[in-house]
């Protein structure tokens, strides 16, 4: 399985911004997604998790501000984040494995870097 995450770039803060993470070698519909994102000097932490039946988890800091979606239609994940903080700079990471949480996922992508600036 091969994931591939787009859509990172720099912003303002307050203003949104949509990665996209599509998915070869593999059938989506098998695959539980995360988004994960890991800044300068702090651990890996999860952003977002949609199963497969579309049951969905946030982390604390982005509840009520980013929302995952998928359509296996396109083989494709998403992650929208709106009122983008300064504090959500990282490299964000697409994810994906054949168990739900808390099992970790088995399959990475490289990253996508965004920037927010204040």
């Amino acid at each position: 399985v091969q994931l591939q995450a787009s859509g990172g770039g720099p912003v303002q803060a307050g203003e949104s911004l949509m990665l996209s993470c599509e998915v070869s070698g593999g059938e989506i519909i098998l695959l539980h997604m995360n988004w994960y994102r890991q800044a300068p000097g702090k651990q890996r932490e999860l952003v977002a998790h949609i199963t497969r039946s579309r049951r969905t988890e946030y982390g604390a800091s982005v509840k009520g501000r980013f929302t995952i979606s998928r359509d296996n239609t396109k083989n494709t994940v998403y992650l929208q984040m709106n009122s983008l903080k300064p504090e959500d700079t990282a490299v964000y990471y697409c994810a994906a494995g054949r168990f739900p949480r808390p099992r970790g996922p088995e399959y990475w992508g490289l990253g996508t870097q965004v920037t927010v600036s204040s």
